[in-house]
């Protein structure tokens, strides 16, 4: 039966963005509708971090106890039941899922409708049976895997992250186009729980990255036993289910790769195409709908987050965007989103992460003032004892110490990447770093050891020298 709503707000799409927008605004007691055509969770409780991160956990204890005799430890081998490591990944969304169900946003008193939404005009969206006329929109419908047009690849089966997770077999042979984070992540799982895998890049591996600290994964990922191709550009596909066949063309010329299974993971693409985004007003280009720095679009009406908007398409970002547009809806309080306080991180083994400015963004902007300070994991006590140490802390400070950016490759450089999301975002200075007190052993320990680097001068400054001798006169 038809029906018009009139809420206060109306969010389509209920992944990361979207929910935290309908929570926090049905909490404050506004009217609010949410509007999702598929699973809610969205791409990251059902198809990305979620299911990857299980994934790569169930392939990192493979590995401990592949390498744990260097620690002293042996086992007589590793044995994975690939069923069971599917089990695994399906059991972590089921435990998330109801955080992110109909019932409990219903509970909060969310109006939920699971149908597509499009826009009907400038302040009318039509889902299902439904319209709805909402004084604010807010649109964070996501994005999708985004597919080449590689001759013969429409003709044969090939998965993307969001029917990888469905595989309750190990691949004998998956060969992976795309070098980016989720391809190399998903890689080296699958690498370590039996497969082998042939990663094909036009580019070079993680290209996004500081080359020095990409180098180090890829080196890593090659000592493993994958075959990692980069500047090699993918010219057709073919076979089918079970042998699938591309050719490659690189350095060497052309060469055929033969697996069983074939992964696409060639970047996203935003969800625009059923929104009816024109009968709206509302402006985008293939890289996601137009939005201002306080993510409203050409329609004042309407707001984008999250992968939708362009930019970076990260879970983590989508809630961010979301908490800023909460403000402004609310509160009328002026927002901007901010890119340089993103902290991002690939969950390789190393990680490997970054927040802010990078060397070469930050001497664009400020010359010579820059400043860029290191410490390796080799000197840090805790990675030795793990016998983890490769890799190495970052700092890219600019006048009067104040970090503008930081980066890690290494043991837990997520993690290491909280204190350094801090320290970019609020902006503070590498004396806050070199002052704090670490607690001893641990890797974040390399944070501190870096930003004390910025005053390995100081002992051989004769002023400093000068002021210490005319102090101790004073006994």
């Amino acid at each position: 039966m038809a029906r018009v709503l009139t809420p206060d707000i109306c969010v389509i799409g209920a992944g990361s963005g979207g929910l935290t927008v309908a929570a926090a605004a049905a909490a404050f007691g506004v009217d609010v509708v949410l509007i999702e055509k598929g699973r809610m969770g969205g791409d990251c409780l059902n198809f990305g971090c979620v299911p990857s991160k299980a994934l790569i956990a169930s392939a990192r204890r493979a590995q401990n106890a592949r390498t744990g005799s260097q620690l002293g430890v042996s086992t007589d081998g590793v044995n994975v039941d690939f069923a069971r490591v599917h089990e695994h990944v399906h059991s972590v969304i089921a435990a998330i899922a109801p955080h992110d169900s109909v019932e409990r946003f219903e509970g909060l008193g969310v109006t939920v409708i699971q149908e597509t939404g499009k826009f009907l005009s400038n302040d009318t969206v039509q889902a299902g049976e439904t319209t709805v006329k909402a004084r604010r929109f807010v649109i964070a419908a996501g994005s999708r895997a985004a597919i080449p047009p590689i001759p013969g690849l429409a003709e044969v089966p090939y998965l993307t992250n969001e029917t990888i997770f469905d595989l309750t077999d190990c691949p004998q042979h998956l060969i992976v186009i795309g070098a980016g984070p989720i391809g190399l992540e998903l890689s080296q799982a699958h690498r370590r729980l039996g497969a082998e895998v042939t990663i094909v890049e036009a580019d070079r591996a993680l290209a996004r990255e500081d080359p020095a600290a990409a180098a180090l994964v890829v080196e890593k990922l090659r000592g493993e036993g994958i075959d990692l191709l980069e500047n090699a550009a993918v010219k057709r596909v073919s076979g089918a289910q079970g042998d699938v066949r591309i050719i490659v063309e690189g350095d060497g010329g052309e060469r055929e790769i033969r697996g069983s299974h074939l992964l696409v993971a060639t970047g996203r693409k935003p969800n625009t195409d059923t929104l009816s985004l024109e009968n709206a007003g509302i402006a985008y280009e293939r890289s996601g709908i137009t939005v201002d720095k306080g993510l409203r679009t050409s329609n004042r009406k309407v707001f984008a987050i999250g992968d939708i908007a362009g930019g970076l398409q990260f879970t983590h970002v989508a809630g961010y965007q979301a908490g800023l547009v909460i403000r402004s809806i609310l509160f009328r309080l002026p927002v901007a989103y901010d890119p340089d306080i993103i902290p991002l991180v690939t969950y390789t083994d190393p990680e490997i992460a970054h927040i802010g400015l990078d060397e070469e963004e930050a001497r664009k902007r400020y010359g010579n003032k820059v400043k860029v300070l290191k410490a390796e994991f080799s000197q840090n006590d805790r990675a030795q004892t793990s016998r983890s140490t490769e890799g190495f802390v970052k700092l890219v400070v600019g006048a009067r110490g104040r970090l503008l950016g930081a980066g890690a490759v290494g043991p837990s450089a997520g993690e290491i990447m909280n204190l350094l999301s801090l320290a970019v975002g609020r902006k503070m200075k590498v004396g806050h770093l070199a002052g704090m007190v670490s607690p001893y052993p641990s890797l974040s320990e390399a944070v501190k050891r870096a930003a004390i680097s910025y005053y390995s001068q100081a002992p051989s400054n004769p002023w400093i020298r000068r002021v210490i001798g005319f102090l101790a006169k004073f006994g």
